[in-house]
Parts: structure tokens; sequence; C-alpha cells
């Protein structure tokens, strides 16, 4: 930034002593204060003309908001000789600065010229996608992302001298149906760093299919799709899921199953209050729908002879092998505890230290992210969140390619998956009496789970900083082991498949 300023041709010039110039970013409130000495003889300089000042050469930043004052020395008593100007900075997108160093090291200038290619392999049953860019001068990695429908897929590429880079996706069949897909490259630049702009492009992927390969994969989805509602038939005239009111009358607190469904539950022990509503959604699932809960906290004996790891990886071993699924009650610890595992801050919970067990959802991550990733164990996962007391936010990031559930309001379409049933069929839409929002909590373990949601819920409003005091460091800590349970830890030792 330039600053130029004239005096007026008057008398007052020659009891001028000097001005000062003050520069303030009103942003970060941050200011340059400069003063000129002077001595005038004349009115006019020696051109005949006004006399003129600069000051040259102030830095500023793009997209930030200048004050600009002048005020002439000595300063009137009703200050009418001071003059202020607001100046905006244009931002790097502006042709006036985009090829100032600070704004190339800021992506002002970089293009990408995206390219994708579609390779289908039929015997593999697979296809690929190759996304091809060039690299920038000041950028070391990139993030390139896809995303089709709700599913997301992202590599990350490190240029390493290169001029282009290229990044291969791997599909299955599934993403057939979602025609149109969204490719995303996320720059690292050396000043915008994390917050770089995104380079999106929308493509199309129908057109590079066969039309054979699509007709075989259509037909083969409709003989899928008979034998599965020839054994939903099969298992309705059974008496494997009685959905009707009677039933309802006649089991007030379970439903009639073929056989007894299982789920692990995982959650993070957040607070006290949060631990309450695990332990009263875990009584609900057991004693209103009939489904058998494993729960470290229920199960203490069995863990603390077995170890951590070893409890987890027996439990897994046995659903993996079975139709029992595994439950991820998502939470701000569950997202704290995923990013410390990422390189993050470590998270340490005063719940964590006074369980007998402690933190068990840090080893359950390292052990099943493995394993859910791959298509088989897919559909054992089930990742829900407690609406009121947590968001969709709290979900890590692995996990976003999964249906996530709020609770309770959609807890029936959750109940629906434990028991490897659809909601929706042709023509008709099924229903399980006593599990919407409006009227669970009309049971009486459905009425406990409400009051712990409710609890904690006020709670949060009282104490909006509930997380951060919950969260030990430092001597905390140490004052707080004493209360810790003295107990032999077999999980200090990770297999290598983690």
């Amino acid at each position: 930034m330039n600053v130029t300023w004239r005096l007026k041709s008057d008398g007052g010039v020659l009891h001028l002593s000097g001005s000062e110039i003050n520069i303030r970013d009103e942003k970060s409130n941050q200011s340059v204060c400069v003063q000129f000495s002077f001595n005038m003889s004349k009115q006019l300089n020696p051109s005949y003309t006004r006399w003129t000042f600069s000051l040259d050469g102030v830095v500023v930043e793009p997209e930030h908001t200048y004050a600009v004052s002048v005020v002439n020395l000595p300063e009137s008593k009703n200050g009418k000789n001071s003059i202020t100007n607001i100046i905006i900075i244009p931002g790097c997108g502006d042709s006036r600065i985009q090829t100032a160093q600070m704004c190339i090291e800021n992506d002002s200038l970089w293009k990408p010229h995206m390219t994708q290619a579609m390779i289908l392999d039929k015997e593999k049953k697979k296809f690929f996608v190759v996304v091809g860019f060039e690299a920038a001068e000041y950028s070391e990695r990139y993030q390139v992302s896809i995303k089709i429908q709700n599913y997301h897929y992202s590599h990350n590429v490190s240029k390493e001298n290169r001029t282009s880079l290229n990044v291969t996706f791997e599909f299955g069949f599934w993403p057939l149906p979602q025609c149109e897909m969204l490719i995303s490259i996320q720059p690292f630049f050396i000043r915008c760093k994390n917050d770089c702009q995104r380079h999106e492009k929308t493509i199309k992927e129908c057109p590079y299919y066969s039309r054979t390969f699509i007709i075989k994969a259509v037909v083969g989805l409709f003989v899928i799709e008979l034998f599965f509602f020839y054994f939903l038939w099969r298992a309705c005239h059974k008496g494997s899921l009685n959905t009707s009111s009677s039933a309802a009358r006649h089991q007030p607190e379970g439903f009639q199953m073929q056989e007894r469904k299982r789920v692990l539950v995982l959650y993070s022990l957040d607070h006290p209050l949060y631990k309450n509503i695990v332990l009263k959604l875990c009584g609900f699932l057991a004693a209103k729908c009939g489904t058998e809960v494993v729960l470290d906290l229920l199960d203490s004996a069995s863990l603390g002879a077995m170890g951590r790891i070893q409890w987890l990886d027996w439990h897994r071993e046995q659903i993996e092998n079975s139709s029992d699924k595994i439950l991820l009650l998502c939470s701000r610890g569950v997202q704290a505890k995923w990013r410390a595992m990422c390189g993050d801050k470590q998270v340490i919970l005063r719940e964590d230290v006074h369980s007998p067990v402690g933190d068990m959802l840090t080893p359950a991550l390292c052990l099943l992210v493995p394993h859910f990733i791959r298509s088989a164990s897919f559909e054992k996962y089930l990742v829900a969140y407690f609406d009121n007391v947590c968001s969709e936010e709290d979900v890590p990031s692995p996990f976003n390619i999964a249906v996530r559930y709020k609770l309770m309001k959609q807890f029936e379409e959750l109940f629906f998956r434990i028991l490897d049933t659809e909601k929706h069929e042709p023509g008709r839409m099924n229903h399980i009496e006593g599990l919407s929002e409006d009227v669970y909590h009309q049971c009486p373990s459905g009425r406990a789970l409400r009051d712990a949601i409710e609890a904690f819920y006020a709670h949060q409003l009282e104490h909006p900083h509930w997380f951060e005091e919950e969260s030990l460091e430092g001597s905390e800590l140490q004052a707080d082991e004493p209360h810790m349970a003295k107990q032999p830890d077999r999980s200090h030792t990770v297999p290598n498949s983690t």
C-alpha cells in the first residue's frame, strides 16, 4: 500500500512541524504508525504546487480492511486537521494482485487441468477411475476424492518433483446405478495449508459401461431380489417376526424372532451421564427388543481375564461368523479419540481413568477399522448417535460411507438392520409398534432411556464446555491416578494385523 497526501496551500502550512500516518488492520487490530518531520518556509514547493508527501511499501494482506488516517502536527484542538479513509485490499482472485508472490503461494494461478479415464475389467468384475492433473509449484501434497451419492473415497498423493500426477480408484460394480460422480482435488499450499480452494469436476460414469454389461448386472440384481423376497416371505410365514398390533399386545416387552440377535456396543466414556445413556439403551435393546447385548461394562470378569484386545477380537470373530452386529455409538469422545489416533492431541477422559477397564474405544478402533473397510464386513457394522446430545460431526471419517442413524428418531430403522429385515417392501412398509420416537418411552426401559438423554441434554445446556472439563491433563491426571482400579492389562501388544 502506498499512501500520498498533500498539504493545504494556506498560511497554516508554515506553522506545521510534521504529519503522522496510522494504518490499522481492522481484522487483526495491528497498526503501523509513522511520523514525518518538516519545517516549511513557503506555502508552495519550488515547483509552485502544493507540498506532497508519500509513504511507500506498507505490507498488507489480501482481503483485509485497513483504516488509514493522516493528522498534521501539532494537532488542532478541534481535530479538523485529521483525515481517515477505509481501504479494502482485493483478494488473490483479483487480476491486480494475482501475480504477487503471496498470492502465488496461496493458489492464485494454479490450474490443475483435471482429466479422468474409466477402465472396465469384466473378468475381475471391477472398474477403475484414473484421475490426472498438473502439480503446482508451491504445493507438495494433494488429496484427491471421489464422491458417489453417499459414498466418499479419497487418496493422498505427494508431488515428489513430478509435474503431473495420476491417482487410481478401484470400485466394484455396486456404484453402477449412480451415473454421476464428483471428483475433487484439494491442494496444500504454503500459505493456505489445510484451507486451500478445492477444484471440483462432475462426470457421468454410465456411458462407460457397455450395454451388455448393464443388462447382465440388472438381470443379476433382479435374480438376487427374487431370492431375497422369497426367503423374506418364508420367514414371515414362519412367524420369525410378528409386527402386528396383536403381537405387540401379547409381548409388550419383546418380539418373537427366529433367532435371538446379538449386538456388540462400542462407545466412548465421555461423561457419567452419557455412560448412563449407553446402559439404558442396552437395557431397552434387551427388554423391549429381545436383543442380546455385549457391553464391556456388563462383562468385566471375562474382560479382566482375557485382556482388552483379546476380548474385542474374540467377539469380533463371533460376529463375523454369524448374523450378529457391531453398533458404534458416536459422540464427542469418539471423534476426539479417532483424531488422536491420526496424530492430533491425545485425549484422556476422566471416566476412562475411573473405569476398571480403561479406554476401550481406542483399541476397538485399531482392531475393527481394517475389517470395516472390507466389503465383506460392511453390513456387520451399525453407526448411530443420539441426536439431542451428539451430532453427525462426531462420526469418524472411515464410517462416513455407512448409514448414520439418529437416535431415537431412527431407532426403528436401526432395529430392522439388526434383524437383517427390510422396512420397505414393494407395496408395503413394515412397522414395529413401540419403537418410534413418539412412543418408545411408554415402556419402563424406554422411559428410563428418555430420562437419561434428557438429563445429559440439560447438563450440556448448563455446562457448554463440559467435554473440555472432562478431559484430563498433567497434574489433573496425576491427581486422579490413585482412583484407578489396579488390575493386569493384557492388551499392550496389538496384533500385527491391526
